[in-house]
């Protein structure tokens, strides 16, 4: 499989958020703006990215009865990195996405990415892999995250878009909101699959 293949399949073909159908949680949960979105999106990459490296590294002298608590506690290490910079630059968003920082941990989508492919593949190749999970990860929630601010706030990087005397859409910016509009775009994307 090429490394460009493998780069570009997480974000249409094998899209974690609207073909997989992982990550759900933070998916539903912090994308009530674009800002909380991104910086939800780029610190999974980053552990994605870190972890797919160092389980790839240690695939062959990991026993196999122990494959997954070991797969664990270097995706703890990588989130630990991440929650540690963020509140140390980043105080705001590291408030804003509070819980679901450590929850990186359990995300489906890294745990998987570690199971199914770093540990069977070549650290260039699952390198080409995380960045393509991860794009497509962080592409979905930005999607997902633009809609919701814009009709539930009216901003778009807490910029004003709307026009004047806009009645924004509470009900964008809250749970069902999500559920919402989650279910326009995957069933955006299943049309779209389903014409090619």
């Amino acid at each position: 499989m090429s490394f460009l293949k493998e780069l570009t399949k997480g974000i249409i073909k094998e899209n974690p958020i609207f073909v997989i159908v992982l990550g759900m949680c933070p998916t539903l949960a912090v994308t009530t703006s674009v800002v909380n979105a991104l910086g939800m999106g780029l610190a999974a990459t980053f552990v994605l990215i870190c972890s797919n490296i160092m389980i790839s590294l240690i695939k062959d002298i990991t026993p196999a009865s122990i494959r997954i608590p070991v797969y664990i506690v270097v995706i703890a290490a990588f989130v630990s990195i991440v929650d540690m910079i963020m509140e140390a630059y980043l105080p705001g968003l590291h408030k804003s996405l509070g819980l679901f920082i450590p929850l990186i941990v359990v995300n489906c989508i890294i745990l998987g990415r570690a199971e199914a492919f770093a540990g069977k593949n070549t650290v260039l190749m699952s390198i080409a892999d995380a960045i393509g999970m991860g794009l497509g990860f962080t592409l979905s929630l930005t999607i997902v995250g633009t809609i919701r601010e814009i009709l539930g706030a009216g901003t778009w990087l807490n910029i004003r878009v709307t026009p004047a005397g806009y009645d924004p859409m509470l009900i964008a910016i809250l749970a069902p909101g999500a559920f919402i509009t989650l279910g326009f775009l995957m069933a955006v994307m299943n049309m779209i699959k389903e014409r090619k």
